[in-house]
């Protein structure tokens, strides 16, 4: 009589359930939510912003991303199974049930809620909470599914994190925390055509109106570059208002000479690499960027 195969224990698999549900927040995307929000808590004040502002600023609106993700998630189950970038995500594995999905995103946005309201201010948690339907269900459901448009109209929702990390600080909407939202609603279209180019057929496979799937490689090609000269422009907003010093400055102007060549080079078509390297340029760009803000804030060089 054979033996039985060995059960596995608690402690194994465990693990590997709480990786699925991370997965489920999209942590690396969360991540540079989190960060440029907590880049606008430490620009909103000339000093340091309070810390239960900081610290609970940020885990509410770490927790509204993470709902918006996995709700994002539940959506897209059936083109993610389609897509050899997503084919393997909890959903369409099966690792996850969308059951199990959508009662862990309400969790995690009801947590959101209660922390912002609670224990932040009355409006980050407005703010925040129109955000996360903004991209949730507006684009995702929505836009992402109507017009090629929908990276542009849509990009206001991920625009909004440092705008809700200034509110959480000071408790209302300041011009300088919507140049924020500005640079960010700007870089957006470049950032993620730049994928589009790369997924086109993918894309185009699932039924999804990406611009490259609509209107050609090459159109977007050129809309990429045009919005990468436009991006360069805005990021010398906050140095116009005063709002940013010589250190951003430099930053800015390295930056955006590295994302023109990549923009420029993305039109040759002989250069197939140049999509996803210019997509992952891009992500560094804006954590850099961001960083060099939040450097220059409190070790300004004056023009």
């Amino acid at each position: 009589m054979s033996a039985a195969p060995p059960l596995k224990s608690v402690e194994a698999t465990a693990p590997a359930v709480w990786r699925e549900y991370l997965t489920l927040t999209k942590p690396k995307v969360v991540m540079l939510i989190a960060f440029t929000a907590v880049v606008g808590m430490f620009l909103a004040t000339p000093g340091l912003p309070p810390l239960s502002a900081l610290v609970w600023g940020t885990c509410g609106i770490w927790l509204a991303a993470a709902s918006a993700a996995a709700i994002n998630h539940v959506i897209d189950s059936r083109i993610d199974a389609d897509m050899l970038r997503t084919r393997h995500r909890p959903l369409p594995t099966g690792s996850v049930s969308e059951g199990q999905a959508l009662a862990f995103a309400f969790a995690l946005g009801m947590a959101s809620m209660a922390v912002l309201v609670f224990l932040v201010n009355p409006l980050t948690a407005l703010l925040t909470f129109v955000s996360l339907i903004g991209y949730a269900i507006v684009y995702t459901v929505w836009l992402k599914r109507a017009t090629p448009q929908n990276i542009v109209i849509g990009g206001a929702a991920g625009a909004a994190p440092p705008v809700l990390g200034w509110v959480a600080v000071t408790g209302s909407v300041d011009p300088d925390s919507l140049l924020l939202f500005l640079i960010i609603y700007t870089w957006t279209p470049p950032h993620f055509w730049a994928l589009a180019i790369a997924r086109r057929e993918e894309y185009a496979r699932v039924g999804i109106p990406m611009l490259p799937v609509t209107h050609g490689v090459a159109f977007t090609r050129l809309h990429i570059l045009f919005y990468t000269i436009l991006l360069c422009l805005v990021t010398l907003l906050p140095v116009l208002t005063g709002m940013a010093g010589l250190i951003y400055l430099v930053t800015a102007l390295a930056l955006n000479g590295v994302f023109l060549r990549h923009a420029y080079l993305l039109r040759n078509e002989a250069l197939t690499a140049m999509p996803m390297q210019t997509f992952r340029y891009s992500i560094n760009y804006l954590m850099i960027l961001f960083a060099a803000l939040l450097i220059d804030h409190y070790l300004r060089i004056a023009l």
